[in-house]
Parts: structure tokens; sequence; C-alpha cells
């Protein structure tokens, strides 16, 4: 039996669609957010914070894109269905959530909820890939999302931006903190506890 004939090198990047690079754009903006985040706990710009926020802002054009252009080019694939969620949790998941970290959610209890926010974005999304199929109508449209979609977390980006700009991160975060046994809680996190509870809820939101 003939060995089997190897793949030629980049061979997977060929099967991308145009859709598909804007979706690793938006992948790209999350990541560079991560960096940012990082820079300002390094140096104590907050320079770095207004960086962050505005590569998430980035990266929800790039993904409003790369469905828009799905559409118009009348190509999809489950490939880049998968691409879309992967690129999802790092820019409106994880980097919301470290953004809120780098302001001053440090606690514990801070980090117990920053974690469970993006658990239910992950959740969200998995939920969405393998029930859009049964949701699709004839035209393989899905007429509504269950849950908010993870990218309202630019929502809580907006705030923290909002917050940095008056000066009101790091020991000057809104709400201020309680200590509780021993460990600092900010108020300010449960909004990101509420959108994750929001995003694996029942509720259903149309889908544009």
């Amino acid at each position: 039996m003939p060995p089997p004939t190897p793949k030629k090198p980049f061979a997977m990047i060929r099967e991308f669609h145009l859709a598909d690079w804007f979706t690793l754009g938006n992948a790209a903006c999350g990541t560079w957010a991560l960096f940012s985040v990082m820079a300002y706990l390094e140096r104590r710009d907050v320079w770095h914070v207004y960086m962050a926020c505005t590569l998430v802002l980035v990266a929800l054009v790039f993904d409003v894109l790369d469905g828009r252009i799905a559409r118009w080019r009348q190509k999809s694939s489950a490939l880049g269905r998968e691409l879309d969620s992967l690129a999802d949790v790092i820019s409106f998941g994880v980097a919301p959530a470290v953004i809120a970290y780098g302001c001053g959610m440090q606690g514990l209890y801070d980090c117990i909820v920053l974690v469970f926010f993006v658990a239910c974005g992950v959740s969200r999304l998995a939920r969405y890939n393998v029930t859009a199929e049964a949701m699709a109508d004839d035209t393989g449209k899905v007429s509504h999302f269950e849950g908010t979609p993870i990218p309202t977390s630019i929502v809580l980006v907006g705030l923290l931006a909002w917050a940095a700009a008056a000066g009101a991160i790091g020991t000057n975060l809104w709400l201020g903190h309680i200590t509780l046994l021993g460990y600092k809680f900010h108020p300010l996190v449960v909004l990101f506890a509420i959108s994750g509870s929001l995003m694996i809820s029942r509720l259903r939101i149309p889908k544009p």
C-alpha cells in the first residue's frame, strides 16, 4: 500500500476565505491587548490601558466585518465558525478579564469572578456552535442567539477605559473594595458576573 501523499506546506492557509483573515485580525488584536495590559502592569503608564481597550474595539470591528464579508461572498465553513469562536474567546473573554485585573480587580474574589466570566463566554460560544445548525432556517440563517453574545463585553471594556481616563483604577477603582476573610473584593467586578450570567442564560436575542 503506497504511503499517503504529504500535503503541501501552507495547504491549510489556502483553505482560508477572505472572512477568515478578518477573524485572525480579531484574534491578533485581542492578543495584542493582553500584551498591552502586561506592559501597563510593568510600567504603570495608563496609555497602555487605553491601547488595550482600543484594541478590543478594533477586534469588534474585525468581528463585525468577517460576518458581513462571509455573507457578501456567500462563503462560510466549519473552519471559519471555529476560528470565529476562538478569536472571540481571546478578544471578548480573556482580554476584558485581563484588562479588569490590570485596572485593579486583583483580589482573590475578583479573580474568581473574572474566571467565571471567561468560563461563561467559552460555554456560550460552545453552545452556539453545537446548536447553530439546529436553530437555522431553510436558508441556513440563525434567527436568534440564546444568551447575550460575548462581544457585548465591549461595554465593560468601555467602562474600564472611562475609569482609566478618570484616574479611577488601581487603588482608586470606583466603588472601592471590601475585605472578606482577609481577601479583597471590588464590587465593580459584579458587572462581570452579571455579564457572564447573561451569556449562559436562555435569554433570546434576535440575530441581525
